[in-house]
Parts: structure tokens; sequence; C-alpha cells
């Protein structure tokens, strides 16, 4: 019987495929408890031999069939059975098989409809486009292609599910503030957040680069009974050396060389608020001690002036740098790193805690879909497995990045692994953890290179990049303006 509808009843069919809402056939949800739930197909033809031969064919690949003789009935068994995929006949008495697909379509626009006709024309395949139609098969009908192109419906269908449960999770409040993650790491960074945040106390924020530190910083303030007054963040390595303490503690006209008006410091605007102190092992040396009087007195005094101001300000200090090994290395005092460690908070990297990562994906397709005008839905499973195996150096800073550029060279509906960066799709082990130098290179070639490297796999985050070195930020600064580069 097979050989006869390759020869001669199925040689006109032509198969036009839609992006759906369905359950695989091998779904885990439960029918009745007896089992997996199979995916349900409606197939509409005025023809009983072509329902008879179908409904055959489709129910050996496992899939729970219906059948219809004309649009109209159609109509009515999708009220009460509810197909998940719809195959049609497209000429057929009262309703053609493009009328049903616009009913159906308008209905649930993500159930697919597949369109079976004698008369296959571009004018028809144009007008299926138009009505939603993702692919083409002529016939002699190839049954491996159209089983593949079912299984490829129903993996959109899964992942439009994921998609949906992901967004359901956000929407529900998956994380905490700005925070997305439910990993145990973050919800013990949860908890630590919320108990600081009932108090005034002091507290340093560690993690490497990206992971979210002033993030941190900003929700405990949110949170606290300061939220009304200001939150001032300072980057002890982004300030010139020279500008820092005016910076910190503000200064008086003529205190120094162009200072043409007066200043107040950190600790001044963010009275009654919160003072951010990102990086606080990169403050130089010199000025650690005053700042640590500063907060033993409560009182600033401007470079240049002689009056002191007092201040009601609660202090977040953070570094990406274990603040023990930096107090070894002498960078930075202990004394200081006492008084502002009431409490630590410790920020994963995204490598610990990967699972995290399709609850992440998700959240920032979203964000980019607003910014971009875009209409994503979401990843393909292997772009998603990319994501997972990445070991993300730059956190969650980076993965931010990648996920915008993926959306918008994304043209569809889905983020592919075309979409996402080369060092994500062909990752190389040995020179993401190696650096390979020529015979007879100097000590200062060699140098040179180690710095430049780092600095790319840091995505030129200095304080990343000197942390991972065992340097100061200052020292990465000063090499590369020897090497006459831009810093």
């Amino acid at each position: 019987m097979q050989s006869e509808i390759d020869k001669g009843n199925f040689s006109h069919i032509l198969v036009i495929v839609t992006t759906s809402n369905i359950h695989r056939a091998d779904s885990t949800i439960r029918k009745d408890g007896t089992g997996p739930r199979r995916t349900k197909v409606l197939i509409v033809d005025d023809e009983p031999a072509i329902r008879e031969v179908l409904e055959m064919i489709l129910q050996e690949w496992g899939y729970d069939v219906r059948l219809a003789s004309d649009g109209a009935e159609a109509k009515e068994m999708v009220e009460s059975y509810d197909p998940d995929i719809v195959i049609s006949d497209v000429v057929m008495p009262q309703l053609s098989g493009l009328d049903l697909l616009r009913c159906l379509k308008a209905g649930n626009p993500n159930r697919p409809v597949i369109l079976i006709t004698a008369h296959a024309s571009i004018d028809l395949a144009v007008e299926s486009m138009k009505q939603g139609a993702q692919d083409f098969v002529t016939k002699p009908m190839d049954y491996p292609k159209l089983r593949a192109i079912l299984k490829a419906s129903e993996s959109d269908i899964e992942m439009r599910q994921t998609s949906r449960t992901l967004n359901s999770q956000l929407e529900s409040g998956s994380g905490f503030g700005e925070f997305v993650g439910s990993s145990k790491a973050m919800r013990d960074v949860y908890d630590l957040i919320q108990s600081l945040s009932s108090s005034d106390a002091s507290a340093i924020v560690t993690g490497e680069s990206g992971t979210g530190k002033e993030l941190a910083a900003r929700t405990i303030h949110r949170l606290s009974k300061r939220a009304d007054g200001p939150f001032i963040a300072v980057n002890s390595a982004a300030i010139p050396e020279t500008l820092i303490e005016s910076e910190v503690f503000g200064h008086e006209k003529g205190a120094f060389t162009g200072a043409v008006g007066t200043r107040p410091g950190c600790f001044e605007l963010a009275s009654s608020g919160t003072l951010f102190l990102d990086e606080i092992g990169e403050m130089p040396l010199q000025l650690q001690p005053k700042l640590l009087r500063v907060l033993e007195d409560g009182k600033v005094r401007r470079l240049g002036g002689k009056q002191e101001f007092e201040f009601d300000v609660r202090v977040i200090a953070a570094t990406n740098q274990d603040p023990r090994v930096a107090i070894q290395e002498g960078r930075l005092r202990e004394d200081l790193y006492y008084r502002l460690t009431v409490f630590t908070v410790h920020l994963p990297p995204l490598r610990d805690r990967k699972e995290d990562i399709p609850l992440l994906a998700q959240h920032f397709i979203a964000e980019f879909n607003k910014k971009h005008n875009a209409n994503v839905e979401s990843m393909r499973n292997d772009a998603l497995e990319m994501l997972m195996s990445y070991s993300w150096p730059g956190n969650v800073r980076e993965f931010r990045n990648v996920m915008e550029r993926a959306l918008i060279l994304a043209r569809g509906e889905w983020i592919e692994t075309i979409h996402l960066p080369v060092d994500l799709r062909h990752p190389s082990p040995e020179s993401s953890t190696k650096i390979v130098l020529p015979l007879g290179i100097t000590a200062a070639e060699a140098e040179r290179e180690l710095i430049l490297k780092t600095l790319e796999k840091t995505n030129h985050n200095k304080a990343e990049a000197a942390r991972q070195l065992g340097l100061d930020v200052k020292t990465i600064r000063n090499k590369l303006k020897s090497y006459k580069i831009e810093d």
C-alpha cells in the first residue's frame, strides 16, 4: 500500500508548515497518569483515502489523530479536541484550507497548520507565507522530511513552553530586587542583603568583576530606611590618584591649582543616604588612614578648609580582590578593612551558578526586546547549551553584552548559535588558559604580552586584569602608558 501511495495518490501534495505551541510527542506531561501525553493532530480532507493514509502514518509515528471531512467540521472539532497540529487540504467545499488557516491562526496564532494541495503555485506559496507559513514540502511525498518538520515544530513548541515558564517565573519575582536567579548561592545572597537592609551597619561586597557588586549596594540602600536619601558611588580605581582625595573629601576654592570653586566631597553629598566605595582595594594607601579617621569621627574637612562637616552616611565598600590578600600585600590597611566589614556579602561568579543562566537569558531577551523594538521569543536549545558551557570570565556584565548582541542579530523568533560570538561557538581551551610565547622573547616583552592578553580576556577591565595578575590598577595603567596604549 505504501508503494501505491508514493507512486500515485500523493504525488501532487504540497506541505506548508507554520510554527506552533505544542507538546513533543515524547513529552513528560502525563495523560490520566498513564503515560506521556501524545501530540494531537487533526487531519482535514474531503477525500477519505487521503485522511485514512495520513491517519495510519501519523499513528505509527506516535501521534494522537482525529479526522474531519471538511473545514466546517474541522472548526467544530478544534473547539472540542483542541489539536496541537492541523493538517488540511486546500481545496475543499464551503471552507478552503487557506480560510481554515486564517480562522485557526486567529484563535491560536502559534498552532501549526499544514496545508495539502494538488495545485502548488508561487501565488499559493506567497499567500501561505503571508498567513504565517514556515516551510514547504512538495510531492512525491518525502515522509522522513515531513516527520522531521513535525518534530522541528514540536521542538519549537517545547521551547515556547519553556519561554512562557521562564517569563512566568520572572513575573512572579524569581530573584530579588533587580537580581535575577534562584540558585542556592543567590538565595543566600538575598537573605544576607535582606538582613543588612534592616540595619545601618557598614558592609563590604566582594566578588569578581561583573557579578553585580554595585547592584547589591543599591539594593541594600533601596530597601533600607535611607532609601529616600542619596546613593553616591565612587570608584577608587577609575579616579586619577591626584583627584581622588578631592573626590572623597571635597575642596575649597584655591585649595590647589585648578580648584576654581568650592566642591563638597562624597561624604557630604551622601549625607542621610549611602556612600558606595567601589574597588576599595585600589584606593591609594596614603589616603586610607584619612578615610579611616573620617569614618570613625563622623566628620570631614574639605581640602584647603578649616571647618569640619558632620555627616550621617552609611558606607558600603566593594572589591573584586580577596581583601585578606590585599592586606597581606600591603595594599589595604587592616584597620580600615575591619572598620568597613561589619558584614561581608560575597557575590558568586556566574560559572558557579549556571542554573540561573536560562532565567537570566530570558530576562535580558525581555529587556532588549523593549529597547530594540524586537520580538525574539527565546533561545534555541543548542544556543542555550553554548551559554551553559562557557566559563563567563566577565560574569553577568559579559553575559548581558552577549545577549544584547545576539538579540540584535536575530532576525526571527529565536536566537540561534550563529548569533553568538565566535569565542562561544568555537571555544579554544588552550588559547583561553595559556599564552604561548616565542623563544628568545625578552622578559619585558613577555610581561607586555601577558598584560595585554589578560586585558583582552577580561574585556579590557583593568581592575579585573590587575586582580588576575596580582598587580594593582595603577601598575596596569603605567604599563599601558609605557606601551603607548591609551588608558
